[in-house]
């Protein structure tokens, strides 16, 4: 006898609900018959557009996430214009408006919220309207005749200065409408700004035509049965044709009271999203979850994640409420707000201001830890900034202007993404355009910078337009982008993340990238980015047990060199310290001459590069050379770039060649997450470009400075300071040490300056300079992964 599938009843179509349906569909699409329930008469869409349909720069079925065919395509019944009117626990019942009985095993609540309307005199007049769903857009549209030549209403009032009345002002504007915002307090949005950003944003409404008044309190809506204007609570009253309230919204949990689940303010739930009802969850605007409710779309995509993978039985992840960034979509507008903005005891401000020029920032700081970003005017820093508050990282090294983009010279700062052409490139690597990321946007309803990468290919590649595309998702969405952290999982083929992948691997005593494979379930053969991953993490936590996977190394480093555009190799031997000899400068010249290299280039590794060798020439390459390889190709030790030192410098303080020289013999072909590159500079002149280094030395009077986590990529940064030490023994073991916790830590892909800034310097520190148990433990771990290297030219050559 078949099985059946249980039966899953989501009450809710939007964004909520609809996120949880995909991703139980893409954890086991055969687990659940489905149902959806929707009270709106309208598919699925995107709420965040509503403002576009309001002018008619969208139609509705424009801003539509799926189409019928996508429900009827992975099997999902769908009730749209039906409201659920009851549940009933004790049978597993929902009963719609129309009597229709529907059984559940498992029930979502994904009833969002509903805008809170003032209990004030008048209110239900004829012209009186909330702006939450599509039906009220069309509504206010119908109202105001805005398809017509002539308006037959032309005088629009917002009821509240918050983000959502703003953005319907502006919306109303475009329109034609004289409108004023009216807002209870003494400055707009309040909660989000300061009194001086407040007043900027005041000023630039006024100059796009939205008025402004202040301290207004409606008590009464007057006229016949059409609203004809609004009386304040401090005498005097405004005349308005329509009236828009915007002044928040509760989430909708009357139906889940009524049902007995346990609710306060909102359905309240576990870290699993599920209820006090072990067969009921809740998700999206309609929760509480330990005492928050959620208005953004950000946090509600990371719920449907965490329910889904509870209900389709693995129940590893949870949910962690992070800060959500508020951004103001309207054009000509830069504002962005995160955390606490309110200056207070205990916080130290730091603050730019340019009022006449419309500029103002302001970051507060809690010993080096950013805990609020206020942005006015320009927002350039905002993503990075806000994931320095996400991360916890120290930011005490960029107190200088350097917090706010400041430059030493000219000032400016790059172009905003509102100015740029829609033709001019975001992603130098695959030639995308802001145009074809936006229209990704808004017409597949993308949130993240990793669904962006995923439709359109943008930050696939380096990686390196990864801050601008937050910036399009920034502008496009406004605060209804969440800047995502890590994925939960290492890629599509897994729900597995990188520390459950790790923990299993050790655990269980996985060896091979198959037996990882077949023990944690994936659900294909692998992919460019989980079988590298794999391969790595096995010879990080088995260095002398696991089993090298060659066809789950990308090709360069099978091949031991770099392909290039037209399909030959470059081929770069080790040059330790950039030194190197007679004999060997007539060896590299004799096998270019011999095998026809295209191009021989010193690098900025201080290495010579043969380009254009055939494939089939390699391995005669490598054994003419005899040299051993400088891994140019692979996530490793690329180079140790030194100066000349004390030796030859009349500048040097130390031996910084010798030093260098020793580091690249005791590191190089050491596997990483990531590609490393090292500097050791014999003063602090840097020379060797130390302080843009993953690892860089500078020797001093009487000892080294070692600085960590920079980077001369795509991202420049400056290293940070670690310690200082006395000897170059200590320098090593400190090295040792700082590579071993890397390999260990950080995600495959990930560069140093990416993980220091993750996991903060001070736990760094805290790990590598102050706990000599652990540092030595560290070290003997390292050695143990130097005990099995290979020269892959050299293995190749004599096979």
């Amino acid at each position: 006898m078949k099985k059946e599938n249980k039966k899953l009843v989501v009450i809710g179509n939007g964004l909520a609900g609809v996120a949880c349906v995909e991703e139980i569909l893409s954890l086991d699409p055969k687990r659940f018959e489905i149902m959806v329930i929707g009270a709106e008469p309208h598919l699925n869409y995107n709420r965040v557009l509503l403002s576009q349909v309001l002018t008619g720069e969208k139609k509705p079925e424009e801003i539509r996430l799926h189409s019928r065919d996508w429900y009827d395509e992975n099997n999902i019944k769908l009730l749209t214009g039906h409201a659920v009117t009851k549940v009933l626990r004790g049978s597993k019942k929902v009963i719609t408006e129309d009597n229709r009985e529907i059984p559940y095993d498992n029930l979502i609540f994904a009833t969002g919220a509903v805008p809170i309307m003032p209990k004030i005199k008048g209110i239900k007049k004829e012209g009186v309207f909330a702006f939450r769903t599509l039906g009220d857009s069309e509504k206010i549209r119908d109202y105001i005749d805005a398809d017509g030549d002539v308006l037959k209403k032309k005088k629009a009032v917002i009821i509240g200065g918050g983000l959502l009345g703003l953005e319907a002002a502006h919306s109303l504007v475009k329109l034609g409408l004289d409108v004023t915002v009216l807002h209870l307090t003494d400055k707009l949005m309040e909660r989000q700004l300061d009194g001086v950003a407040a007043e900027l944003l005041k000023k630039d409404l006024e100059k796009i035509g939205i008025k402004v008044l202040l301290n207004k309190e409606v008590v009464e809506v007057f006229g016949g049965d059409n609203v004809e204007g609004l009386i304040f609570k401090n005498g005097g009253e405004i005349n308005a044709d329509v009236v828009v309230v915007s002044i928040g919204i509760m989430p909708n949990a009357r139906l889940a009271k009524e049902s007995g689940v346990y609710s306060e303010r909102g359905v309240v739930v576990s870290d699993t999203m599920q209820s006090y009802d072990p067969s009921v969850y809740a998700v999206g605007e309609c929760i509480e979850h330990r005492g928050k409710t959620f208005g953004l779309v950000g946090p509600i995509f990371e719920q449907a994640r965490v329910l889904a993978n509870h209900l389709a039985g693995d129940a590893r992840l949870d949910f962690k409420s992070t800060e959500t960034s508020t951004r103001l979509k309207v054009p000509g507008i830069e504002l962005f707000s995160v955390g606490n903005v309110t200056r207070q005891e205990g916080l130290e401000a730091l603050e730019y201001k340019d009022v006449s020029g419309g500029v103002y920032k302001l970051v507060l700081l809690k010993e080096n830890t950013i805990q609020g970003v206020l942005m006015y005017g320009n927002t350039e820093e905002a993503p990075e900034l806000f994931s320095c508050l996400l991360t916890g990282e120290d930011v005490g090294e960029r107190r200088r202007g350097s917090i706010f983009g400041l430059r030493e010279a000219g000032g400016g700062g790059t172009l905003s993404v509102e100015s740029m052409a829609d033709t001019a490139i975001v992603c130098g690597c695959n030639g995308i355009t802001k145009g074809d990321i936006v229209s990704a946007i808004e017409s597949k309803g993308l949130f993240t910078r990793e669904e962006v990468t995923k439709e359109t290919r943008a930050g696939g590649s380096c990686g390196g337009c990864g801050q601008l595309i937050d910036e399009l998702l920034l502008s496009v969405l406004g605060s209804h982008f969440q800047r995502s952290l890590k994925p939960p999982s290492l890629c599509e083929c897994t729900s597995y993340g990188r520390a459950d992948i790790v923990k299993n691997i050790r655990e269980k005593k996985l060896f091979t990238v198959g037996a990882v494979m077949e023990t944690l379930g994936w659900e294909s053969v692998g992919c460019d980015d989980c079988r590298p991953a794999l391969n790595y993490y096995l010879s990080m936590v088995w260095p002398l047990e696991s089993v090298e996977d060659k066809s789950s190394r990308l090709i360069n480093e099978r091949m031991s060199a770099n392909i290039q555009k037209d399909n030959t190799f470059s081929v770069v031997p080790r040059i330790y310290g950039g030194v190197v000899t007679p004999k060997e400068l007539m060896k590299i010249s004799e096998v270019a001459v011999k095998y026809k290299a295209k191009l021989v280039k010193i690098t900025g590794g201080q290495r010579l590069d043969l380009v254009g060798i055939k494939k089939e020439d390699l391995e005669d390459v490598w054994k003419d050379i005899g040299m051993p390889s400088g891994f140019a190709y692979a996530k490793a030790l690329r180079t140790v770039k030194t100066c000349l030192g004390e030796k030859f410098c009349r500048f040097g303080t130390q031996d910084s060649l010798g030093l260098g020289v020793n580091m690249e013999r005791k590191f190089s072909g050491l596997w990483m997450p990531a590609k490393v590159k090292m500097g050791v500079s014999g003063c602090p002149r840097n020379c060797a470009e130390s302080a843009i280094k993953d690892i860089g030395i500078v020797c001093v009077s009487g000892g080294y400075e070692i600085y960590v986590g920079g980077s001369g990529g795509i991202e420049l940064k400056g290293a940070k300071r670690l310690c200082m030490v006395e000897t170059e023994e200590d320098v090593i073991e400190i090295v040792s040490a700082f590579l071993q916790f890397y390999r260990e830590e950080a995600n495959y892909g990930e560069r140093t300056f990416k993980w220091v800034r993750r996991i903060t310097m001070e736990a760094l520190r805290e790990t590598i300079e102050g706990n000599l148990t652990l540092r030595g433990e560290l070290s003997l771990r390292l050695e143990l992964a130097l005990s099995v290297l290979k020269d892959p030219w050299k293995e190749r050559v004599s096979v």
